[in-house]
């Protein structure tokens, strides 16, 4: 017994050192979500109140959207050692993604002991391995994104839950780490609902023999953690981002279905509008999402087209997975294990795709669908534990699965840097700490607005007093600035892009103003052309992407203020 452990505690410092290893470089910069995660955290941390004033909220309010709140406070005491860098802001995800690990095993664990009969151990460490190397979960964990805590929450929930039906004391537990999915990412609010239900109707016989008193209570236990979340989703904020990105407010779906009435040759008629309408196409988006969500291309060639969802050349899950996955579904369907297990399965599978599959681009967003992981990882593993009868073949298989790690370690390590670079808003931290350097002498900092919406980069990076930007920035400070019009400002901080390009710029800035400028907007590559400079700017700094292209530049005039 001693022995087993140990291959969970080598399995376990695996995921931590696939998780947690130059956690503070790779990825190669903080994202924007991962910004404002941050300037949230530091916040909270120094006034009680998110960065636009709301006090403890249970969703805070952030410029592009309103954001579920327990990743953001788990951040807090990270962000209060670390402060507003990649250790303060990813800590976190890594340390809920290596104790998913652990969960999964023990869910797994429970699942063969109860509902399939075998008596080896085996397929609850082939599990917590292929969950410790899968590329899916190796990415979420190395980034501020909150699922790999919702992740741990399912898996948790899902065990406690088991485990009491021999100690019905264990559904509080259950009852809490289910009520607090919601809290952590917006697809448990759909996908708990249904998961409680299929929980009920599976387990009636069990939950009937249940203690009453244990049972009745964990319910309310569950309601009174949901309610905050309930009231925000109804009369807060917390609806909102779905509104964004349901396929039901696609805004081009009048358009789409006005022209499809028009071309019909049953020109409007009732005929063309039972097949032209919103409905149709509102369940063909559905649907077509459903079927990407499962595609071989999505799982195991191509991943998600988001460079900071997986990893260029790389899928999902490794591409010799889809044989065992292939092995397992038909021995695990094909067995005489329990009804219930197998159905259960299905479910997940199918209730996992439906918080994602009615959103625009749910169909190929690995975040949304990451609530399908755990269950494809059980059927790869039981594909695996198949093969266990047959050394060769598992030699074979243990072979390629190396050679295909290998190959996503040296993608990730080496390629990935200069592919990404861009998608993970590289080069806002350094501009932002040489401004910081050089601010004293400028009456004026602009940042410009042509590139990504620059408000969260720099407030995070320059780490700005959370108390003058709630006092500041939500009542959209505007100053006239010549050559820039009216622009927002907090402070002597401006955010805005000057007229014409970058050689007529000399008659805007003077030398009491900086400019952040975007490479987009300069057009020579300055780097290795410093002579193409402007004659009347002064370029204080350069900022390259790690590939050696330029991301920014940092002028000032020449002339003095006319003012």
């Amino acid at each position: 017994m001693k022995k087993k452990y140990l291959v969970l505690i080598i399995i376990v410092l695996v995921a931590a050192f696939l998780r947690l290893y130059k956690l503070d470089q790779m990825p190669v910069s903080l994202f924007g979500d991962e910004m404002d995660v941050g300037y949230h955290a530091y916040s909270i941390l120094k006034t009680g109140r998110d960065y636009y004033g709301n006090f403890l909220p249970f969703h805070f309010h952030s410029i592009a959207e309103w954001r579920t709140p327990l990743y953001l406070y788990s951040v807090v005491p990270t962000v209060a050692i670390f402060g507003i860098s990649a250790l303060g802001v990813r800590l976190p995800a890594a340390i809920f993604g290596i104790l998913g690990v652990v969960a999964f095993f023990y869910l797994v664990k429970t699942i063969r002991e109860k509902y399939l009969n075998i008596q080896s151990g085996y397929l609850e460490y082939i599990s917590a391995f292929l969950l410790a190397i899968s590329p899916w979960h190796i990415q979420y964990s190395r980034a501020a994104f909150e699922v790999t805590e919702m992740i741990l929450f399912l898996t948790a929930g899902l065990y406690f839950f088991l485990k009491a039906f021999q100690n019905s004391k264990y559904f509080y537990l259950s009852a809490l780490f289910f009520a607090l999915m919601p809290w952590v990412y917006s697809t448990a609010k759909l996908f708990v609902p249904l998961l409680g239900t299929a929980l009920v109707f599976l387990s009636w016989k069990e939950l009937r023999k249940a203690k009453k008193k244990d049972l009745f209570g964990s319910l309310v236990f569950f309601v009174v953690l949901s309610i905050p979340i309930i009231y925000s989703i109804a009369f807060g904020g917390g609806s909102q981002r779905f509104g964004y990105i349901s396929v039901f407010t696609d805004p081009t779906i009048e358009h789409e279905v006005g022209v499809a009435r028009d071309v019909d040759a049953w020109n409007n008629s009732i005929f063309s509008r039972s097949f032209h309408n919103k409905f149709v196409v509102w369940s063909g988006a559905t649907v077509d999402n459903f079927i990407r969500a499962y595609s071989v291309d999505f799982l195991f060639v191509t991943g998600d087209i988001n460079l900071r969802h997986s990893i260029e050349d790389v899928g999902l899950f490794y591409k010799v997975e889809f044989l065992a996955l292939l092995l397992g579904t038909i021995y695990f369907f094909g067995s005489k294990v329990d009804r219930k297990i197998k159905i259960f399965v299905v479910f997940w599978l199918v209730a996992g795709v439906v918080p994602a599959a009615i959103t625009r681009d749910g169909g190929h967003h690995a975040t949304r669908l990451i609530l399908i992981l755990p269950p494809l990882i059980f059927l790869i593993s039981y594909g695996v534990l198949k093969l266990l009868r047959y050394p060769i073949l598992l030699v074979i298989y243990c072979l390629l699965l190396s050679v295909f790690f290998l190959h996503y370690q040296h993608q990730y390590w080496v390629h990935n840097p200069t592919y990404s670079e861009r998608w993970w808003h590289y080069g806002w931290k350094q501009a932002v700490q040489s401004i910081k350097q050089v601010e004293d002498n400028y009456d004026k900092i602009v940042i410009s607005t042509s590139d990504e919406p620059p408000w969260i980069f720099f407030a995070a990076s320059y780490e700005y007093p959370p108390a003058k930007w709630q006092e500041e920035f939500p009542k959209q400070l505007t100053s006239e600035i010549k050559g820039f019009g009216a622009i927002s400002h907090v402070g002597k901080f401006y955010f805005g892009s000057p007229s014409g390009d970058v050689y007529e710029w000399g008659k805007t800035l003077d030398n009491h103003t900086l400019y952040l400028a975007s490479a987009k907007e300069v057009g020579p590559n300055l780097i290795r052309e410093p002579e193409r400079a402007p004659n009347d700017l002064v370029l204080l700094d350069s900022i390259a992407f790690p590939s050696g292209e330029p991301a920014f530049y940092i002028f000032s005039g020449k002339g003095e203020n006319e003012n």
